[in-house]
């Protein structure tokens, strides 16, 4: 599994023209799912997004998780974060979770971090979406998990 996390003073999904979730100050979570990936891998990335320490205490330090602030939580699907770019011209997306096993995990990480934390917003997964984002800090980690990592 693969998230790229950012932190954000706002963020909203549009799927034809009509937004469909959206948060205040949190984070957005673009995450992609490889096929192998289990739910000890989605469980540790959901407890990893909700725990890291990006937002900023009184003194100007990061040292607060968006449960410590309360912030909210928009997690969107996003395959093409498994492209391979290192050959040629066009990208190749083999080491994505075919659809319909993505589509089953995203599901679950999505009823995990739920269950840890409510508020959760999401994207639609498999639609053309239009991400809005303003990135504050800016403030971005890519995140990744798979069996190597376990």
């Amino acid at each position: 599994m693969r998230v790229v996390v950012q932190r954000v003073s706002e963020a909203s999904v549009e799927v034809d023209g009509k937004t469909v979730s959206s948060i205040g100050p949190g984070l957005l979570v673009l995450a992609a799912f490889r096929s192998g990936d289990s739910e000890p891998d989605l469980d540790w990335m959901a407890r990893k997004c909700l725990e890291l320490r990006i937002f900023e205490d009184e003194g100007g330090k990061m040292n607060r998780s968006v449960l410590d602030v309360g912030g909210g939580v928009l997690v969107v699907s996003q395959f093409t974060l498994y492209g391979e770019c290192r050959k040629g011209r066009r990208p190749d997306f083999l080491a994505s979770a075919p659809a319909e096993a993505a589509r089953i995990l995203y599901r679950k990480f999505l009823d995990i971090i739920g269950g840890f934390y409510p508020k959760v917003a999401e994207g639609v997964f498999g639609a053309k979406m239009n991400v809005h984002l303003v990135n504050d800090g800016p403030v971005t980690l890519i995140i990744d998990r798979g069996p190597e990592e376990a």
